[in-house]
């Protein structure tokens, strides 16, 4: 497949291959979100963002799986680093109660693990004080685990502070903290202590209700004749710097800057969850860094294909086995392809990259449509808003016939995520596809 000149091909959707593995699947598959019914043919030819079905069709695929495929497809910026390694059994070890490596020297082998990961981790953390890292598998225990320690490194610990439209991941514990939609926290347990804050993405005055009578939510927490909070015993704040699952909203500086203050006035820990939105999306390493905001605890992972979490040794605890995760520290294979990923943005310009082919999106796609509410972006974490879901929803049925896969978040709200190396072509074609999409539904 030459990613170059191949372009989208769909012929069969309806009485398809896909229809029979799909049905197989849900035999004894318990019930889970799908945003369609495409099943990825793992045999068949798939370059960046293109990638064949059982059927044979072609989709353009615009979401990354969630951002968790950085590169999309077979990227030779990551396979033709793979080649050098023979794959092995086990692939997954104990990783925190046992090392892996090869060679002589750490710090000059070819074939980078989780030590070398967490360490590329560290540097491109630093700006914040970060020296300390602890792998685990998944968003929701790189979650779980900046919750550990805030919590250990709280004299008092009774509160956290988490905001409308969060989603943090789907553990008990980060459900505590998720506030994206009753289907995921319904009826569930949820920890003590919890505090909900408006999330203000406001332009210009604050309509949200963060900002009030000259002061903020967070600060009324702890001033003024609402305080009702010892900020000794709050052992958080959790936030993503946008909003993934909640709709693509993105933090106002404002309502970052008023974090940042409070949090250093009365020494809360802020944790920033970049799970969705870290590892280059935005045209940063991360998306906090677009801000004032000075984050003492990051959780990230999909593109990273493990869990991180990632503070300071003083905010870690000292003692062992406080935290924890069997195989994120272990898994051979995801850590190599974090680790080369992290290389990979650094060798090819990738931040650079996906900052300008945001910037040619929003500027190529057409927005001047009724159904259209908004268009919105920071690098290729894009969004487009439409004024109803069901319109929404027609559209990534439309975009999918016509060879194209987005999904939708939030209320109403269409992203976007290309491989953080997309081309200007792909970018031309895909705001092209979606522009046929709109005027179809």
């Amino acid at each position: 497949m030459d990613r170059g000149s191949i372009e989208p091909s769909v012929a069969a959707l309806s009485d398809s291959n896909a229809r029979r593995w799909v049905d197989y699947h849900h035999e004894v598959a318990a019930p889970s979100e799908y945003s369609h019914e495409f099943v990825w043919d793992v045999t068949a030819e798939a370059a960046g963002p293109f990638v064949t079905d059982v059927d044979g069709n072609v989709f353009l695929d615009f979401t990354c799986h969630i951002g968790a495929a950085p590169l999309g497809y077979n990227n030779p910026k990551i396979l033709d680093k793979l080649d050098a390694f023979d794959l092995v059994d086990p692939m997954k070890i104990a990783g925190q109660d046992l090392y892996f490596g090869t060679g002589d020297d750490p710090e000059a082998t070819e074939l980078p693990g989780s030590s070398q990961l967490m360490h590329r981790l560290r540097d491109v953390s630093a700006q914040y004080g970060m020296d300390t890292v602890f792998l685990s598998n998944s968003g929701a225990e790189a979650i779980e685990n900046a919750m550990k320690i805030s919590y250990a490194n709280t004299a008092n610990p009774k509160y956290a502070v988490t905001f409308t439209g969060a989603f943090h991941g789907r553990t008990l514990g980060t459900l505590s903290f998720t506030r994206s939609g009753d289907t995921y926290t319904r009826k569930y347990p949820e920890v003590a202590g919890t505090r909900t804050l408006p999330y203000c993405a406001c332009e210009g005055d604050c309509h949200c209700g963060f900002f009030r009578d000259g002061s903020s939510a967070l600060r009324d927490l702890f001033e003024g004749p609402a305080k009702h909070l010892d900020p000794s015993e709050v052992a958080f704040v959790v936030l993503e710097p946008v909003q993934g699952v909640g709709g693509y909203h993105f933090a106002s500086d404002r309502f970052l800057r008023e974090v940042d203050a409070v949090a250093e006035e009365y020494g809360l820990h802020v944790v920033v969850d970049e799970i969705q939105s870290g590892v280059g999306r935005t045209g940063e390493m991360w998306a906090v860094d677009h801000t004032s905001l000075a984050p003492d605890v990051i959780a990230s992972a999909k593109a990273l294909r493990v869990g991180a979490t990632i503070s300071r040794s003083d905010v870690f605890p000292s003692e062992p086995n406080r935290i924890g995760s069997t195989w994120g520290a272990g898994d051979i294979l995801a850590s190599m392809q974090g680790a080369f990923t992290l290389d990979a943005i650094e060798e090819h310009g990738l931040l650079d990259n996906a900052t300008e082919r945001g910037r040619q999106f929003i500027e190529t796609f057409d927005a001047e449509r009724d159904a259209v509410a908004d268009v919105r972006g920071r690098g290729l974490m894009l969004a487009v808003e439409f004024d109803t879901p069901e319109r929404r929803d027609a559209v990534v049925k439309a975009c999918l016939e016509r060879g194209m896969l987005t999904i939708g978040c939030g209320h109403s709200t269409l992203r976007l995520l290309p491989p953080l190396d997309a081309t200007e072509r792909e970018i031309e074609l895909g705001a092209s596809i979606l522009s046929e999409a709109v005027d179809a539904a």
